[in-house]
């Protein structure tokens, strides 16, 4: 039996879904409000407040967390918090709005999202965000360009919302936190280790999810399928990826797979603090942190996201991440191994670079089976022959 299910952070989970009245108070109301067209990464992150995937926050940042967040990773209220959650617009949009008033949200398809309680506006110094979130001012950094991309002014305040965008990507899978939380305690799992991925999995990954499935009671496979980069595989394939695997090689009782509608905002080290945050509002007790987690290019370390979970104490974070070197077949071992475990030459292990497997798969040519489960490749080969079904 479940002995209770770890706290959301902050302590409480985060509803800021309007009721049947209110919902028609705000449409009828809506019309007479300034509006604001949200761009896609800004309605993922509105609806993550709503649904408390993002507890302990109730709306996006005003200043003082804000710069509490971008100086100490943690907000003002000392909770450790890693990643700005923040409403970017340009300097006329922010001039024509005024605190105190509530502001209609739309998408970009005019449909009404919910409500802007709008507290304040501020300006920020772009720079200083990127050195410090990013720990850098590249451009080339998909982050930095993004940040760079956005306003530099800010609107903070509480948020509530109606509807989601009008078309919601994966509908079985697309659960949120309060969802999660009533499964994990249906199916009586104590300790539940989540897995973030923006990639199909291959025999490394699975090395590393059955290796804790040996340990904990569930397993919470949790992709990412918001924004990431234009050259990754298109989530809907990745869903076909996962669906195979987990049918053909995982016991369906101690696995779920759920999607998160979240951008990858490849903030390395504190991005890999901020999922494991996410993933304890959704339930799950620990936390797979494997090598470059949410890097890219050679920003950071291999193991910079790992170490920065040593700057906390573990009672602040709650959920314990579970760090896991470099694995890889080995031709001598006969298995899968990591350089703790094989103490074999690396001429003997499997290893493919990402560009490497993009070449064979343009080929036609599936993967060796030590890299990726035969089912995984024909997938993948099929996008690469047919990129418009894909």
């Amino acid at each position: 039996m479940s002995q209770g299910l770890i706290r959301p952070h902050g302590g409480k989970l985060v509803n800021r879904w309007a009721g049947r009245e209110e919902t028609a108070r705000i449409e009828r109301e809506a019309r007479r409000l300034p509006r604001l067209v949200l761009s896609r990464r800004q309605q993922s992150d509105l609806q993550l407040i709503a649904s408390g995937a993002y507890s302990p926050l109730d709306g996006f940042m005003g200043r003082e967390d804000f710069e509490s967040v971008i100086r100490t990773s943690r907000l003002a209220s000392g909770t450790v918090w890693t990643i700005p959650i923040s409403l970017a617009v340009q300097q006329t949009v922010a001039a024509r709005l005024s605190p105190g008033d509530p502001v209609a949200l739309y998408s970009s398809l005019n449909t009404l999202l919910g409500l802007l309680h709008l507290s304040e506006r501020f300006s920020c110094e772009r720079n200083e965000v990127a050195r410090r979130v990013f720990q850098t001012t590249d451009p080339s950094h998909p982050g930095v360009q993004r940040l760079f991309e956005e306003g530099e002014w800010l609107l903070g305040g509480k948020v509530t919302l109606i509807r989601r965008a009008a078309e919601v990507e994966f509908p079985k899978y697309h659960l949120d936190p309060i969802q999660t939380r009533a499964l994990i305690r249906k199916r009586g799992w104590n300790t539940i280790v989540g897995f973030q991925t923006r990639n199909p999995i291959h025999r490394a990954h699975e090395f590393m999810l059955k290796s804790a499935l040996e340990i904990f009671d569930g397993l919470m496979i949790h992709p990412l399928v918001g924004e990431t980069q234009a050259s990754d595989i298109p989530a809907r394939v990745r869903l076909r990826c996962y669906e195979v695997l987990l049918d053909g090689y995982y016991p369906k009782e101690r696995t779920l797979l759920t999607v998160l509608p979240a951008v990858m905002r490849f903030a390395g080290p504190r991005e890999a603090i901020f999922h494991a945050l996410v993933r304890k509002n959704y339930g799950c007790t620990h936390f797979i942190v494997g090598r470059d987690h949410a890097g890219v290019g050679n920003f950071y370390g291999p193991y910079d996201a790992q170490r920065a979970f040593d700057e906390f104490s573990p009672e602040e974070i709650g959920v314990t991440p579970l760090c896991f070197e470099h694995t890889f077949y080995c031709a001598a071992c006969l298995g899968m191994a990591s350089f703790k475990t094989c103490p074999h030459p690396t001429d003997r292990h499997v290893v493919l670079s990402g560009t490497k497997v993009r070449e064979m798969l343009a080929r036609r040519e599936a993967p060796p089976v030590e890299f990726t489960r035969p089912e995984v490749a024909r997938i993948l080969m099929e996008m690469y022959a047919n990129p418009e079904n894909a």
